[in-house]
């Protein structure tokens, strides 16, 4: 697409960059001198890279297609039926070695179906093991002219050097919380002082704000709430971190279900040899997807925690324009009646070095107990 400019992007792709300007430079420069062979989306989760891989594989498919409208058609489609983009996701924390191997190593030999190219997108490509993300080095330096490769990570950092040097990185920045209230309430259900909160407390990503408005985030929410304000008022006796840890193991292993569920589907009509290995995979996808997402969410209901402390110390200094939780101002007026906004700080900084103890295998029990006694001592 010579000549193509940011503001002549193609609209699906321009729809799906609004919010990233870098990323719609980046990607127009891309389609006006030709698509180089492999890309690296990084940026956090809930910023647009999925959508915006999606658009661009698009247009690349769409390149000398014998009817370009219609490959950009059935390549934006979720799931896609273009045979020749390849979506590879990871079952849950890690992506299976064999499948990384089959369908984009050993596939990428393969002439496109239609058209001249064909498009391998691998989503959380930090969730790849060193494995594969070594047997994918030669289909990364030396590509067949026809393929592009797309990865998407929010832990670039978690990818070998090796790998990130072999790509064009184009980078996704944080949406904004009025940027995340807007993409949100234009898909309708949600408005109001609620959806403000969620955008503001979600640390810019859209995804966790939607998370946070459905029903099992309210009640992670409400748990962590709970939690600062009985440190504040005195009663950690009542130990409220138990429900926060009960709610992060029901959200893993509902997780860990879903992702055993789809590996077991993804079985049937398999040979019994293959069929016992891709068990003994989901067994272990699925373990690690529970760990993963429980952890996930106790370090977010520490977040949250976080938040209600900084936003107590904004409301005790006459500043509560500031706040995150613009839902519960009543109930932060409350709590910061008489209080140190000092100590407020301080205990949200607790909440801080708690969540950097956590990611070394403490025990979670007893790092919340000390942590919630420790800031009842400071507010209370």
């Amino acid at each position: 697409m010579p000549g193509t400019v940011a503001n002549e992007l193609p609209p699906a792709l321009r729809d799906a960059t609004e919010d990233q300007p870098a990323a719609r430079l980046a990607l127009a420069g891309a389609l006006a001198s030709g698509p180089l062979h492999a890309y690296l989306f990084a940026g956090p989760a809930g910023t647009g890279k999925r959508a915006t891989a999606r658009a661009f594989a698009a247009e690349i498919l769409a390149i000398g297609a014998p009817d370009p409208d219609d490959a950009r058609r059935r390549a934006a489609q979720h799931p896609s039926p273009h045979p020749d983009l390849v979506w590879v996701s990871p079952p849950g924390t890690q992506h299976l070695v064999g499948e990384v191997r089959d369908r984009v190593i050993r596939a990428a030999a393969y002439r496109p179906f239609e058209g001249e190219r064909r498009v391998f997108v691998i989503e959380a490509a930090e969730a790849m093991a060193d494995e594969s993300q070594n047997a994918l080095l030669k289909t990364l330096e030396e590509p067949p002219p026809y393929v592009h490769l797309i990865l998407l990570s929010a832990e670039p950092a978690a990818l070998l050097e090796t790998v990130i040097s072999r790509c064009q990185e184009v980078r996704f920045a944080p949406l904004p919380a009025e940027v995340v209230e807007r993409r949100i309430a234009a898909e309708g259900g949600w408005d109001g002082p609620e959806l403000a909160a969620a955008a503001r407390l979600c640390g810019g990503d859209a995804d966790m704000a939607r998370f946070l408005l459905s029903d099992a985030g309210n009640e992670l929410r409400e748990g962590a709430e709970a939690c600062a304000r009985a440190a504040r008022a005195g009663d950690a006796g009542t130990r409220p971190w138990t429900a926060v840890l009960e709610t992060a193991d029901s959200a893993g292993t509902e997780a860990g279900e879903q992702v055993a569920a789809r590996l077991a589907a993804a079985a049937e009509g398999l040979d019994a040899k293959e069929a016992r290995r891709r068990h003994r995979e989901g067994e272990e996808a699925a373990k690690r997807e529970a760990r993963a997402r429980r952890t996930e969410l106790l370090d977010f209901s520490l977040a949250l925690c976080g938040a209600w402390f900084r936003d107590l110390a904004a409301v005790a200094e006459g500043a509560a324009d500031l706040v995150l939780n613009v839902d519960r101002t009543g109930e932060l007026r409350a709590d910061a009646e008489g209080l140190d906004p000092t100590a407020a700080r301080r205990a949200a900084e607790l909440v801080l070095e708690t969540r950097r103890n956590l990611q070394v295998n403490v025990s979670e029990e007893l790092a919340l107990e000390t942590l919630f006694y420790r800031a009842e001592a400071l507010l209370h």
